[in-house]
């Protein structure tokens, strides 16, 4: 068995834990992990019965429970054995695979996977650019990754983290991209033709704590209509395509 001390990376640890799972708890949490999905198959439209995809840290069981259930032959990644355990409590053995291995140096060869998806990850890595390396050199047709852009309210996260952390409790600091930033590391990784997904305008602890999923989806649903989401959305659900050997 392979353990966490091993590894330089090992965010996905604290993703996978029932207290991170918390905090998508209850209707309003449904409601986000739903417009998540919605927005990740909008984005792959090749999925199909068979299709193999694997998702980097996914131990938090968000994408690879509704997956494995449509069909996809999922392989999850951890970085500790207890990364496993939401996944085993959700889906029947043989439903999904799983490895616990090193993000930054993933046991597969070139290729191996039709999609590769990584979510709640990227902005709790610090060598983001070897994972998003990895993540390219993996996938076979393309990588969709979701992160928070700066380009949002998420630029006065630093200024207000300590009156989140009091409303939220459970949160945690996260690194913020700027789009072109993103971008420019998968193509220099052979990714190519990006397409962008923002999910919410207004932050998602004012969402939690309204308590509303009506009130919720109003706003966003008027902010999504007028096109700011579209601007200034975040987290950013990004899908980027594996270029044509040449």
């Amino acid at each position: 068995m392979q353990e966490s001390t091993h590894f330089l990376e090992t965010a996905d640890i604290a993703t996978a834990s029932e207290d991170y799972a918390s905090r998508f708890s209850g209707e309003v949490g449904a409601y986000f992990l739903q417009l998540q999905l919605d927005l990740l198959l909008e984005l792959l439209p090749e999925l199909a019965p068979g299709t193999s995809v694997l998702d980097v840290g996914g131990g938090h069981a968000q994408l690879a429970v509704p997956l494995a259930e449509r069909g996809c032959k999922v392989t999850v990644t951890g970085s500790n054995e207890s990364c496993r355990r939401r996944l085993a409590q959700q889906l029947p053995n043989g439903a999904y695979s799983y490895q616990t291995c090193d993000m930054l140096h993933l046991p597969f060869a070139d290729r191996s996977f039709d999609f590769v998806i990584a979510f709640r990850l990227v902005p709790h890595v610090d060598r983001w650019p070897q994972l998003l390396a990895e993540l390219a050199r993996v996938a076979g047709k393309a990588v969709v990754i979701d992160y928070p852009d700066l380009r949002s309210i998420n630029i006065l996260n630093s200024l207000f983290f300590h009156l989140k952390k009091k409303l939220e409790g459970n949160t945690r600091t996260f690194g913020l991209f700027n789009r072109a930033q993103i971008i420019s590391e998968f193509t220099k990784n052979g990714m190519v033709n990006s397409q962008l997904r923002p999910e919410f305008l207004l932050p998602m602890v004012l969402h939690r704590k309204l308590r509303s999923v009506k009130i919720s989806g109003f706003l966003e649903n008027c902010c999504r209509s007028c096109g700011l989401t579209q601007l200034f959305g975040s987290p950013i659900i990004l899908r980027v395509d594996k270029a044509e050997r040449q």
